[in-house]
């Protein structure tokens, strides 16, 4: 008959050390973050003549999905409408847990003078009780895994319909694209 199989502890251990390796590297893999815009509130309205400045507070939802802590810098959103740009909003540097949520509030700044370069369009939205916006989003930070930093690169767009009466968010659809960058 054939030689009998003789046990070993120390096969056994390098065999689920790998299992394990390979699963946590499986689950390691980096995800998208997700960006959901809750809501949009007036701040102020300052007179930039001949127009009006609108200072208001953008709520974002934020998920990070990832088994890594992150660590981001400031940056500014760009807020476009009709294609052109009509504002930013300011996101300040900060850390965001593992698998966890946070909201932000970024103070953004919206340009009267560009808006009313759109009036006729900008009548018609607050007519129909539907306006489109894109926010365009670069933000770069480092994950850390162990005790490396592995740096990375968030591209996010997002067009959304808010009532430009009541500032209410109708529909959004968000895209977002991270980059790893594997060496410092």
């Amino acid at each position: 008959m054939g030689k009998k199989a003789k046990w070993s502890w120390t096969s056994a251990f390098v065999g689920a050390s790998a299992a394990v390796a390979a699963s946590a590297l499986i689950g390691a893999k980096p995800k998208d973050p997700t960006f959901h815009l809750i809501s949009i509130d007036l701040t102020s309205l300052k007179l930039n003549l001949p127009a009006l400045d609108a200072e208001l507070i953008l709520t974002v939802h934020v998920t990070n999905p990832n088994i890594a802590a992150i660590h981001y810098s400031s940056t500014e959103m760009s807020i476009l409408y009709d294609g052109a740009l009509l504002g930013s909003a300011e996101v300040k540097a900060g850390k965001q847990p593992a698998r966890s949520c946070q909201l932000l509030r970024l103070p953004a700044r919206l340009s009267g003078m560009e808006l009313a370069s759109h009036a006729r369009r900008f009548f018609a939205d607050v007519g129909r009780r539907e306006m489109e916006l894109q926010a365009k989003l670069d933000i770069e930070g480092a994950a850390k895994v162990l005790w490396w930093d592995h740096r990375f690169r968030v591209h996010v767009d997002s067009a959304v319909t808010v009532d430009p009466v009541f500032l209410d968010v109708i529909d959004q659809e968000n895209k977002s694209h991270m980059d790893l960058f594997l060496a410092s």
